[in-house]
C-alpha cells in the first residue's frame, strides 16, 4: 500500500489541471480551504486501482461520467457524480433528468477535448459551465470524497456538501443504483 499526501488544494495548482485550478480560485476561501490534494501514480488513477494501491474504499471514491442526452436533435451535456460502488443509471433517471430521448456516455476524445482535463481524471470542479452537473444523493452525504484532479497524476478529496455546493449542482436521490 502506498501512501498518500494531503496537501491544500489551493496551493498547489501543479497536481490540478487548469480548469480544476481556475475553478478552485473561484470559490470562497473557506471552501477553497476544505479541497485536499494528493499525488498518485498515473498509472493507479483508475478507481479500482487507485483505491486498491492507497488503501482508500471504493464507497468514498466518486466518478464524474460525461453523459449526452439528446431530443429532436438537440445535445446536453451533464457531468454525473457516482459512487464507485453504484452503477450511474444513465437510461432512467439521468435520461428522465437531461429530458432526452436517448443518453449515452460521451466518447473519450469528446469528454477530454471539451473538459480540458485527462481522461481517467476528469471531475466536476472546473467543468463547461453549460453542462449540468448531477450529484448522486450519496455523495452529497459523504463527509470525504475522493474525486479526481483533472490530471491522472492526483486525487481531489473533499467533503461530499462542498461538491454539492458548486455552482449549478443538483443533488438527486437515486441516481446511481447499488452494484448487486
Amino acid at each position: 500500500m502506498s501512501a498518500l499526501t494531503f496537501l491544500p488544494a489551493a496551493e498547489n495548482p501543479h497536481l490540478l489541471a487548469a480548469p480544476v485550478a481556475a475553478a478552485l480560485a473561484e470559490l470562497d476561501t473557506a471552501t477553497a480551504a476544505r479541497i485536499e490534494v494528493a499525488a498518485v501514480d498515473p498509472a493507479l488513477a483508475d478507481t479500482a486501482a487507485f483505491c486498491e494501491a492507497y488503501g482508500q474504499g471504493l464507497d468514498i471514491s466518486a466518478n464524474c461520467l460525461v453523459v449526452q442526452g439528446t431530443r429532436g436533435g438537440v445535445t446536453h451535456t451533464a457531468a454525473c457524480l457516482a459512487l464507485a460502488t453504484t452503477r450511474l443509471d444513465v437510461n432512467g433517471a439521468v435520461r428522465r433528468l437531461l429530458d432526452a430521448r436517448k443518453a449515452t456516455f460521451a466518447s473519450m476524445d469528446d469528454a477530454v477535448s471539451q473538459t480540458s482535463m485527462e481522461y481517467g481524471g476528469i471531475t466536476p470542479l472546473g467543468r463547461p459551465a453549460e453542462w449540468r452537473l448531477l450529484i448522486d444523493a450519496r455523495v452529497a452525504a459523504l463527509p470525504r470524497v475522493i474525486v479526481g484532479a483533472g490530471i491522472r497524476g492526483a486525487k481531489l478529496f473533499l467533503p461530499g456538501e462542498v461538491l454539492a455546493s458548486l455552482p449549478g449542482a443538483e443533488v438527486v436521490e437515486d441516481l446511481a443504483k447499488p452494484v448487486a
